[in-house]
């Protein structure tokens, strides 16, 4: 399952904000080495409730620091 979510995220964050899929790994940090702005957390989040039909709630993401974190967080939703 986690997998498949991870997949799923690398595949946003490739076509919809330009970052090359090698470096989108669980262990990325989502501010520093994916250079995701405050602006683009939204439309992540906002994308992500589009192709997972899952909301996160914002308390829940101002918690992330990881691609990992996000694939936790979509897990338990």
């Amino acid at each position: 399952m986690t997998d498949n979510i991870l997949i799923q995220l690398r595949n946003v964050l490739t076509e919809d904000f330009d970052i090359d899929p090698d470096i989108v790994v669980a262990e990325a940090r989502i501010y520093e080495d994916l250079d995701i702005d405050s602006i683009d957390a939204i439309d992540l989040i906002v994308r992500l409730k589009e192709i997972s039909g899952k909301k996160i709630p914002p308390e829940r993401f101002k918690e992330v620091r990881t691609v990992g974190d996000i694939v936790a967080i979509l897990s338990t939703l």
